[in-house]
């Protein structure tokens, strides 16, 4: 059975008013860029030639700066060798801008014992399994699910049972980047007890490890002990309380990630420096059968446990690493340091009040604009105006409702650039009316009634708005994959704007004007006719 024009015109407004009612009952409203609610851009130049992995490497680290910051938004980019930081709605400019270009530093830890995660810590589910550090040529044995370090034909020692138990649910990083895969924590058998024959005396209450904060960022200093968190993807999988710092990542010449030597398995090798090589063995001797964690920017990346104390210049850290884990964690030792001293090159901060104020020009002007193009619309095309009226609304409801989305769930910002990306849409979609509603006075003036045209109309009219919309398309996509920033918004917004449009024209234009063309008060009507709308001289002799 054939459906009539009604049934997609009634099923695209029902789901405009659908999905805007969700979204406001949701509470979302589109995320706002730094020229609409004001913040701090800054672009970072790096004082000396750098390789591209070194500058990946800095804007990882300093995006996990920044979603520490709690920054809504924020968008860091790369445009060529400098680094572009935009923190729209920061309240602490300066002290924002001073994290983002500080220099950070890999640094060597001794595990001292393991935290659980605190009571505001969800943590996620950790498959058991085991990692190992261990020099070229050696066989280690690690125990079950702890993690080792052994050097050049050495005979491999296993870890020591933690002396300071956590709880037996709770699994400790064994040496994978940013997962909680690894060496299980032993659980101390209980101490034996007295009882008393007298009442003792009242003890404070020990404290409970889930209290134990996480040691700021600012105040993860070289010498202190601290208290860090293992992230995997954003999210704390483990926590660490870490001994002051016994080596840096300068110890470290290069680090690259391979198979072990059945070729089954991932691991990271790495090559330490001259000086490095006796720091790093210092170290190891100090830490056999223990833990050490690799921190970058109070984050801990690693924690292997050293299974001998030479390592003369070569070791791996093994275990069971897929490709991606093994080279990032690569990436981390050989880049770990930051070896790109950043300097700002130009700083620019938006109040929130002029953040304001532009938001509000903006929208003034489009309104403005707006309503000057359905003015002349109504007034050339009568009661078509109003189908472009109404087009409008439901585009802008769709349009509201995507936006506010996308906003929430991946973090999309509304820049200026987007929004006059979103006016200059309203200037296509537009013109695919006009070219509709010409092409229905072509029909009518080929002696057609308006019922018979508009089918026939949209049908070739409809081409036309495809090809045009495609050209649209092909150049927003372009300029969003080719260009950075504030362009790249623009682009997306126009592409999006040019996307609803091929959508709204078929599934409401066509019906909506078809249902008009079966009613006599819209094409008759003195003022508001669709006849009048688009009349013109017939020609001679042809049928009226």
């Amino acid at each position: 059975m054939r459906r009539g024009p009604s049934t997609s015109l009634i099923v695209v407004v029902v789901l405009a008013v659908a999905a805007l009612g969700g979204t406001l009952a949701a509470g979302y409203s589109p995320q706002l860029g730094l020229d609409l609610q004001g913040g701090v851009s800054v672009v970072l130049r790096p004082q000396k030639a750098v390789s591209t992995g070194a500058i990946n490497q800095a804007i990882e680290i300093i995006r996990n700066r920044v979603d520490g910051l709690g920054v809504a938004e924020p968008d860091i980019s790369r445009q060529g060798s400098n680094i572009i930081v935009q923190l729209p709605g920061v309240k602490d400019q300066k002290r924002a801008l001073e994290l983002v270009g500080q220099t950070a530093e890999l640094r060597f830890r001794p595990v001292l014992e393991a935290v659980p995660l605190s009571e505001t810590e969800v943590p996620t589910t950790v498959p058991p399994s085991a990692t190992d550090t261990t020099a070229p040529g050696a066989s280690p044995t690690p125990a079950p699910g702890a993690a080792s370090t052994t050097a050049p034909g050495a005979a491999p020692t296993h870890p020591a049972p933690s002396t300071t138990a956590a709880p037996a649910t709770l699994r400790l990083a064994g040496g994978d980047l940013a997962t909680a895969r690894g060496a299980t924590t032993t659980t101390a058998p209980p101490a034996t007890t007295t009882v008393p024959t007298t009442a003792p005396a009242a003890t404070p209450a020990p404290v409970t490890p889930t209290a134990i904060p996480t040691t700021k960022r600012e105040e993860d200093k070289p010498e202190a002990i601290v208290v860090l968190p293992l992230q995997e993807g954003g999210k704390t999988t483990g926590r660490y309380r870490l001994g002051p710092s016994e080596l840096t990542g300068k110890a470290v010449k290069s680090a690259k990630a391979q198979f072990d030597q059945t070729g089954s398995a991932w691991e990271v090798a790495f090559t330490l420096t001259k000086t490095g090589s006796k720091d790093f063995d210092a170290l190891a001797a100090r830490n056999v059968g223990k833990q050490v964690a690799i921190v970058l920017d109070g984050v801990v990346k690693s924690a292997p446990t050293i299974q001998q104390a030479e390592f003369n210049g070569r070791g791996q850290i093994s275990g069971s690493f897929t490709e991606k884990e093994a080279k990032d964690l690569a990436l981390v030792l050989r880049y770990g340091s930051l070896p790109v001293e950043l300097k700002p090159e130009t700083v620019q901060t938006v109040s929130a009040s002029l953040g304001k104020d532009s938001l509000h020009a903006g929208v003034l002007a489009g309104l403005l604009g707006l309503g000057l193009v359905l003015l002349y619309m109504i007034l050339y095309y009568r009661a078509l105006g109003i189908v472009v009226l109404l087009g409008l609304i439901v585009s802008g409801m769709l349009m509201y409702s995507i936006i506010s989305f996308l906003g929430e769930r991946s973090g999309l910002a509304l820049s200026l650039a987007g929004a006059v990306g979103i006016i200059v849409s309203v200037g296509v979609t537009v013109d695919s009316y006009v070219v509709y509603f010409e092409r229905l006075k072509d029909e009518i003036r080929a002696g057609k009634t308006i019922r018979s045209s508009v089918d026939r109309g949209f049908a070739r009219a409809y081409r036309t708005i495809l090809a045009a919309d495609t050209a649209s398309l092909i150049g927003a996509a372009l300029l969003y994959f080719l260009t950075v920033g504030s362009v790249r918004g623009f682009a997306f917004f126009l592409g999006l704007s040019t996307l609803l449009d091929m959508i709204i024209a078929y599934t409401f234009t066509r019906p909506m004007v078809i249902l008009l063309g079966r009613n006599r008060v819209f094409t008759e009507a003195r003022w508001l006719g669709v006849a009048r709308g688009l009349a013109a001289p017939a020609p001679a002799g042809s049928a009226s």
